[in-house]
């Protein structure tokens, strides 16, 4: 899930970046800093979005920078456990699909992937043994986050199932829509046969 994040900071402003305005050396600092940062209580930080706060520098004996407490917004992407969440399938192995989903990636293991048994082909593709469906790379796929391990806080883990009703690649997603249509207006038929009006 996205998340705007609040965070205070004291920001280092090198001699570098003297000839900028004090709000644009700050947030290309800010951006230096907290791009593609990782903890398991921001997530996965994503951009800068505002600087709401930059109070005066202050210099360190020794150090020719100066450093400005800044208040700042932060756009983050935490996964939570059950989110619904889209992703493109980016690999596939024999023990399961690793799916993009943004600024990170989530494994399926091969028994999550469809309610079917599941066999691995050489060209990278899994198949349903009775329903048929394939599942290959660049798959666009909806999928429901079960497991997320932070042990490596820079690496973090996510496991993901794609098994229950209305999951799955977006394809099979969207002919089981048109036929359950097909079914309801089958079922409608065959009431209005055995009801007919007078």
């Amino acid at each position: 899930m996205f998340f705007i994040a609040e965070v205070k900071d004291h920001i280092r402003v090198p001699p570098s970046l003297f000839e900028k305005s004090v709000e644009d050396a700050v947030i290309e600092q800010i951006k230096k800093k907290y791009s593609g940062f990782i903890s398991k209580d921001l997530g996965i930080v994503i951009d800068v979005t505002k600087v709401n706060d930059i109070k005066d520098g202050t210099i360190i004996p020794g150090d020719g920078a100066p450093y400005y407490e800044t208040v700042f917004d932060l756009l983050t992407f935490k996964p939570q456990l059950q989110e619904v969440v889209l992703g493109t399938i980016k690999d596939i192995a024999d023990f399961g699909a690793f799916i993009n989903i943004g600024p990170i990636e989530g494994m399926i293991h091969v028994s999550q992937t469809m309610d079917d048994f599941v066999s691995f082909s050489k060209d990278k593709v899994l198949i349903g043994k009775e329903s048929k469906r394939s599942l290959k790379v660049g798959d666009n796929c909806r999928a429901r986050i079960i497991a997320v391990s932070h042990k490596d806080i820079t690496n973090p883990k996510l496991g993901l199932t794609m098994r229950q009703q209305g999951l799955g690649k977006l394809e099979w997603l969207k002919s089981e829509e048109t036929s359950g249509k097909k079914d309801s207006a089958k079922k409608t038929e065959k009431k209005a046969g055995k009801n007919p009006s007078k």
